[in-house]
């Protein structure tokens, strides 16, 4: 039994001051109003900082130097530490474009690693390879294509383990693999995409109801001729029920346009991601991908025409929040927990601090700064 005490807490109802968070085994067992140290209970102290739900990391391509792409055993658990040690709790690890092979070898270490106790690993998502190459940015070339039927309904009867597939929903044959994720339990996502209105809009019909790393490879308002033409952004920040994910680390996303879409979306609707590549949580100066470089706290292709991911961690993306974008803590905290949780299925287990949920509990200081990870129960950091 462990009791943490002393500091502000992030309840649904808003924040409790002087209260207590029990946790039994890997489960929260009390969220109290009463900090009183109980009997035989290890006491946490918070020192006053703030308690909140563990970030849930629904894009994010690699860390502590490796990336998921290699879909090796070693490379899921180091890349999936080094994001723990920074505020992430529950991760989807993600594969840019790849070759059938490739997303085989990730699915059976997903797979594997999902199987174990308490794990971390809640899927795996696919970002490509069904993309507009006009919108490819850091997406190997090579592998992009329109959706190919017999590809998709063999992985997706292949396993249960592929929890979420990015798509451009302009191409041909979207909507047969749109409706084939959602019978398989798949979140579809638009991404990499010049999708105008009506199809953003017949998309969204078909069940496409979330966004990847909104306003990264999508178009904004343009020129069609003299007249002007909505581009994607437009048009999902209309359809009123799609949700949205910003790569929150003050460079993808300018803060004020952050500020924007939190104003416009809502926290129910606005996710933070990380988009991070192996480089993040690491003092790695190489890529997976040998096309990209590591420059002004970014990544980037090394001739400079397009941003290739982030070496952001969760816990960056709600400082960037709180101090460059002027968005409330509250609000942060749960755009990196029980937004995503909301959006991936999974928030009768994670994403908030209440009574039976899972103890994925994580602590901020005044400045923002990361100070406790728990995962499961068990205390990953403590500064």
């Amino acid at each position: 039994m462990k009791q943490i005490v002393n500091g502000r807490i992030l309840t649904p109802n808003g924040w409790l001051e002087n209260g207590s968070i029990i946790i039994d085994g890997n489960k929260i067992a009390e969220v109290s109003n009463n900090n009183t140290p109980l009997e035989n209970a290890e006491i946490i102290d918070a020192k006053g900082c703030d308690i909140v739900p563990g970030g849930i990391e629904m894009h994010v391509h690699g860390g502590g130097g490796r990336d998921f792409m290699e879909g090796t055993e070693e490379a899921f658990r180091v890349a999936v530490a080094a994001h723990m040690h920074y505020g992430t709790t529950a991760i989807y690890p993600t594969l840019s474009s790849s070759t059938v092979p490739m997303i085989e070898a990730a699915i059976e270490t997903t797979e594997k690693l999902m199987a174990e106790p308490d794990s971390p690993i809640l899927g795996l998502h696919l970002e490509g390879p069904y993309f507009n190459m006009k919108q490819a940015g850091a997406q190997i070339p090579e592998w992009i294509k329109a959706p190919v039927k017999e590809e998709y309904e063999y992985l997706l009867n292949k396993t249960n383990c592929i929890k979420r597939w990015d798509e451009a929903p302009e191409l041909e044959g979207s909507i047969d693999f749109i409706k084939c994720c959602r019978e398989h339990g798949t979140l579809p996502s638009i991404g990499h995409t010049r999708a105008k209105y009506h199809e953003v809009k017949a998309a969204n019909e078909a069940g496409m109801t979330h966004a990847t790393h909104f306003y990264n490879a999508m178009p904004v308002v343009y020129k069609n001729r003299e007249f002007k033409e909505a581009g994607t952004v437009e048009s999902i920040l209309t359809e009123q029920n799609m949700t949205v994910e910003l790569i929150a680390d003050g460079i993808h996303v300018p803060p004020v346009m952050l500020k924007m879409v939190y104003q416009i979306k809502g926290v129910e609707r606005t996710a933070l991601i990380t988009d991070a590549l192996a480089g993040a949580a690491s003092n790695e100066t190489t890529a997976f991908d040998p096309r990209v470089i590591y420059e002004d706290g970014v990544c980037k292709l090394a001739d400079r025409s397009a941003l290739a991911g982030s070496i952001a961690t969760m816990d960056r993306l709600v400082r960037t929040c709180v101090q460059q974008a002027d968005i409330p803590m509250e609000d942060a905290c749960r755009m990196i927990s029980e937004t995503p949780a909301k959006i991936m299925g999974v928030y009768d287990r994670k994403g908030s601090l209440e009574k039976g949920k899972d103890a994925d509990i994580i602590m901020f200081d005044k400045n923002q700064e990361l100070t406790f990870v728990m995962a499961m129960g068990k205390v990953v950091r403590q500064d």
